[in-house]
């Protein structure tokens, strides 16, 4: 037994029809289930919301509750904002540039693309301020079984250390503290 695919990850926005209209527009999502309740189901409480969810290619979704009767969003004090993001992969690199190009068209700020080495990203956030990725695999067979191999010893390293390793799997050389 194994866990298949992706589901939904779920976020909160501010605004439904923004997020939908955004998505739809700007990523080519699908809006493909609306459930508005004035009742949570799991906890019984009365909370009105509603919940959407907007379908990628392969059936899973990105999910957002709009809660009216709540305080306003705020994002984490304690967290920068590159590390809180929700990443989604392209199919290549030119369809990667063209998101970028649609997104700035568009008015959107685009971070990048910038090269990961066994990846290419490009960055920027939704109406809400949800930070997202763009990415598309561009390492080979090899770099991606380098990664793999060196997970484990990297997490053993950093449980003891909590710093990055001398060497990294993915430039081969000794780290300078800059990359």
């Amino acid at each position: 037994m194994t866990v298949q695919r992706l589901h939904h990850v779920a976020y909160r926005c501010t605004d439904a029809r923004e997020t939908v209209d955004f998505y739809e527009t700007f990523l080519d999502l699908e809006l493909a289930t609306s459930i508005a309740e004035n009742v949570v189901p799991s906890t019984g409480e009365r909370y009105p919301h509603i919940h959407i969810f907007l379908e990628m290619a392969d059936g899973g979704s990105v999910a957002f509750f709009e809660l009216p009767e709540s305080e306003e969003m705020t994002p984490d004090p304690n967290t920068p904002d590159w590390v809180q993001h929700l990443a989604l992969k392209v199919e290549n690199r030119d369809a990667l540039r063209s998101y970028k190009q649609r997104l700035e068209e568009g008015g959107h700020s685009v971070l990048g693309p910038i090269d990961h080495s066994f990846c290419e990203s490009i960055y920027f956030h939704d109406p809400s301020g949800h930070r997202l990725e763009l990415t598309t695999d561009i390492g080979n067979e090899e770099l991606h079984q380098k990664l793999r191999s060196s997970a484990r010893p990297i997490l053993a390293h950093w449980e003891q250390h909590r710093v990055a390793p001398d060497v990294d799997p993915l430039h081969a050389n000794a780290r300078n503290g800059e990359d």
